[in-house]
């Protein structure tokens, strides 16, 4: 938001012509920073309750660091995805404290403890191939502050490693289903569990599968209720639409 803009909503309140409150939601559509390459939505926080993310790939190292040392002037927490070591590395040569998920492909710049939620987002992979979906999805669960549980490699191959951790299943407020080739992961989950079940298919396959196109349909497809789906390998819009859910239960209570 320009200083120009910013002066002009403080001279409104202390005239009375603005109520704080209603100074506040003209902020939330209002400020961005400019930097040429990028537009950097510095109140995102304010409007949707957490930070804007880094989608590295396509950006250049230098254009990445220099979002992210942007954001973190501001004292925001930074999420990174789809990021590649050598990006990481000139994110790391200008901001010491940013640490990588090797698995996730992801780094993170902690300014301040995300709010603790109180319900717990189980994720849950088929198999060890889906771990970096997964991974991307438990980064950013615990950088929104919503406790995880890994229950990984339980694919429907062999069914009695899903059975095993059906109570830890139900404990959860919100499940995530990784899953590639045939995708029927997530349709055996969503019958066993109350809850929502959020299914990421994965690009993990031989050829028919079609670089996660075959799970994708068959997760749109699935029969079970409670299951909804995002994009192939999203773990990181699972992980936010899981958050954005804990938070409203949490204020509700």
């Amino acid at each position: 938001m320009n200083q120009t803009k910013l002066l002009e909503l403080l001279k409104q309140i202390s005239s009375g012509v603005l109520t704080p409150e209603n100074a506040l939601d003209k902020l939330r559509g209002l400020p961005f920073e400019d930097m040429d390459f990028a537009k950097v939505d510095t109140h995102r926080l304010l409007r949707k309750g957490y930070p804007e993310t880094i989608f590295c790939q396509g950006k250049t190292p230098e254009q990445v660091a220099a979002i992210a040392a942007r954001m973190s002037e501001h004292g925001q927490n930074v999420l990174g995805t789809r990021c590649p070591p050598e990006t990481f590395h000139a994110v790391r040569d200008c901001i010491g404290e940013a640490v990588y998920y090797d698995m996730a492909r992801a780094f993170t710049i902690m300014r301040e403890e995300p709010v603790p939620s109180q319900g717990t987002v189980a994720i849950v992979c088929a198999g060890t191939s889906d771990m970096f979906v997964a991974e991307e999805a438990a980064v950013t669960c615990a950088t929104l502050g919503s406790p995880v549980d890994r229950i990984y490699d339980v694919g429907v191959a062999g069914l009695h490693r899903l059975l095993d951790q059906r109570e830890r299943l139900t404990e959860a407020r919100v499940i995530i289903v990784c899953a590639g080739m045939e995708g029927a992961l997530p349709s055996v989950v969503a019958g066993l569990v109350p809850t929502l079940v959020i299914a990421v298919p994965t690009s993990v396959g031989y050829g028919a599968s079609f670089g996660g196109i075959a799970a994708l349909l068959g997760m749109l497809n699935s029969c079970a209720t409670g299951l909804t789906v995002v994009n192939i390998d999203n773990g990181f819009g699972a992980a936010v639409a899981a958050c954005t859910i804990n938070r409203m239960v949490d204020e509700k209570r």
